[in-house]
């Protein structure tokens, strides 16, 4: 246990993200790349849900989803999020926190045409959030918009889009034998990163 008692090291918390990632990609049954997102109302009323993913680098962590929907309507009012990645094949997590932007339309455009096209037909019917009288009503609205686009090419909705978490904090948690767990928390300072070990 000695050589290992400092796993999680200081260092570019960006590239240890993009490792663990990677061993969750290996190890994880399904969708390493899921994560509760909470936001909040400017009344401070939490909310989670999980969402996956979608593009991660030195300028943040990208998701999409409905504008409109609850969590949309949350993002416009508070717009600042957490993000929870808890890979159980790993005994690990990683929390990330911090203020939301919206992607470009151009950005929110390519995803959207890059997604199978049963995925956009579901995205532009779904009125997201809102009360539904019956699951036949959207069906038939993904079927009326099948025989409106056969080629799929339904185009993007306007309120469907993305945003962007630029990390403030980030903690990485790796689970130890006992409960003598390892906490590590980066804060960004300035253009680099500070850290300091926490108790588990």
């Amino acid at each position: 246990m000695e050589a290992d008692r400092d796993a999680i090291p200081h260092g570019d918390p960006l590239a240890l993200f993009d490792a663990w990632l990677a061993e969750a990609e290996l190890s994880e049954p399904d969708d390493a790349n899921a994560m509760a997102v909470a936001t909040s109302t400017t009344g401070g009323l939490p909310s989670l849900r999980m969402l996956l993913l979608k593009g991660h680098g030195p300028d943040g962590f990208v998701f999409y989803t409905n504008a409109e929907s609850r969590k949309g309507g949350e993002i416009r009012a508070n717009p600042r999020a957490a993000l929870l990645f808890h890979w159980k094949s790993l005994h690990r997590q990683v929390r990330i926190e911090g203020p939301l932007a919206e992607v470009s339309a151009d950005m929110a455009d390519a995803y959207f045409a890059s997604r199978h096209p049963d995925s956009r037909f579901g995205s532009a019917a779904s009125d997201q959030s809102r009360p539904l009288d019956a699951r036949a009503t959207y069906l038939d609205r993904v079927a009326a918009l099948r025989q409106q686009h056969p080629d799929g090419a339904v185009p993007r909705p306007p309120h469907w889009t993305g945003f962007r978490l630029t990390p403030e904090r980030i903690e990485f948690w790796m689970g130890r034998e006992y409960r003598l767990h390892e906490r590590r928390l980066f804060v960004r300072a300035g253009s680099g990163w500070s850290s300091s070990l926490l108790y588990p």
